[in-house]
């Protein structure tokens, strides 16, 4: 019988759901793939209550969502979500990919993106190109120039009114926007300075601290 697999995670993503723990492993058209409480591997189809009062609702192509008290939550492949740390504060565990990379699916302004972390970038940065889909005007923003690879680049500083990793969403986050030599969104420092950053192997966590 042929399956069409739309999306098999390398790591885990994870939701708290009262006493379940519910990982989202792969997604096929209309199931999920799941493993709940540390059980083997199980398919659930799109409708299907899977532990505690939480319900699958929809599949993507690369998420999952489930329905818990008449709260909705999209879970992503390739991220492990906490929803708190020991202290309480917002965390989440990033996966690195197979070149040790970390790419992150989040929001800017509620638009749904992916995003590279970036130590070595002061700001959240973004392509023109990124930031005219999330409804950005950057051109009232501050005109500078950077250097890149490529020569001399003009950007602009804006304020970003949120960016969202995981459960962790920080307001009011400084941004540039790149009209040349940027091909992907950089979540630079001026997130990551406002989280707590612990690697551990491949992974990342980062703890909300203000």
């Amino acid at each position: 019988m042929k399956k069409t697999l739309l999306c098999l995670a390398c790591g885990l993503t994870a939701m708290q759901a009262q006493a379940a723990d519910i990982s989202v492993v792969g997604v096929f058209p209309g199931k999920a793939v799941l493993v709940v409480d540390g059980a083997g591997p199980r398919t659930y189809s799109v409708g299907s209550t899977i532990s505690g009062g939480v319900k699958l609702v929809a599949v993507g192509r690369d998420n999952a969502v489930f329905e818990n008290n008449g709260k909705k939550e999209k879970i992503d492949l390739g991220e492990h979500v906490s929803p708190a740390s020991p202290s309480g504060a917002a965390s989440t565990t990033l996966q690195a990919d197979s070149r040790g990379h970390f790419l992150v699916q989040g929001q800017i302004n509620g638009g749904t993106t992916r995003m590279l972390v970036d130590t070595g970038a002061s700001y959240v940065s973004l392509p023109a190109a990124d930031a005219i889909r999330l409804g950005i005007d950057y051109k009232k923003g501050r005109p500078g120039y950077v250097n890149t690879a490529n020569g001399v680049a003009p950007v602009y500083q804006v304020t970003l009114n949120s960016v969202k990793v995981g459960d962790i969403v920080l307001n009011q986050v400084d941004g540039l926007v790149q009209e040349n030599g940027l091909s992907i969104i950089l979540l630079g420092m001026s997130f990551l300075n406002r989280t707590e950053m612990r690697r551990d192997g491949d992974q990342m966590v980062l703890t909300k601290r203000f």
